[in-house]
């Protein structure tokens, strides 16, 4: 493997084409946090500077816009490379698992945490193309893992899916309480 022998060099061997891009929305998303900031928080009288509801957001707020802002001046010094909006749509791509999840989301109160979990694991090992017996079988031991440990163990309050009315007496009590 051949050596680095300068930071420029650095730059332009591991430099990506959706630099520019990236840098361009992380620096609005920065600018606009400080222009939201006065709002979402205050600054409290006879509070000590530290303890301040705003302070260590406002550090934190900046801090992203100062480096937000190096980072769009980094990028519109460096040569442009092709691949741009090809890199970009890589990025988009990801967005497909943001809908699979909302869709879960919607799916768990209609029929239940242990049904959705099940079907959205099993769905997820085939959208990857890993659907071989034995990680269906892992993608439905985790789902079952997964309901236990949060509706039984944790007893974290989760809706109960509307399926479970139709379920006979003794198993809807079973299913409302830990499915």
């Amino acid at each position: 493997m051949a050596r680095i022998k300068t930071l420029q060099e650095l730059f332009r061997r591991y430099r990506r084409p959706g630099d520019i891009v990236f840098a361009v929305l992380f620096l609005s998303f920065a600018l606009f946090l400080l222009w939201k900031l006065p709002g979402e928080t205050v600054w409290a009288k006879r509070t000590n500077w530290y303890a301040q509801p705003r302070f260590w957001p406002a550090v934190a707020v900046t801090g992203m816009v100062i480096f937000a802002s190096l980072h769009f001046i980094g990028s519109l010094c460096s040569r442009r490379i092709p691949g741009r909006w090809r890199e970009v749509g890589f990025w988009l791509q990801s967005l497909e698992y943001v809908l699979y999840f909302l869709a879960y989301v919607l799916l768990v109160p209609r029929i239940g945490y242990l049904p959705a979990t099940l079907v959205f694991s099993i769905f997820l090992t085939f959208r990857v193309g890993e659907a071989t017996r034995v990680n269906l079988a892992a993608a439905a031991g985790f789902s079952v893992a997964v309901v236990v440990i949060f509706r039984a163990v944790l007893q974290v309050k989760i809706p109960a899916g509307h399926i479970y009315e139709a379920l006979p007496d003794g198993l809807r009590a079973f299913a409302l309480l830990y499915l």
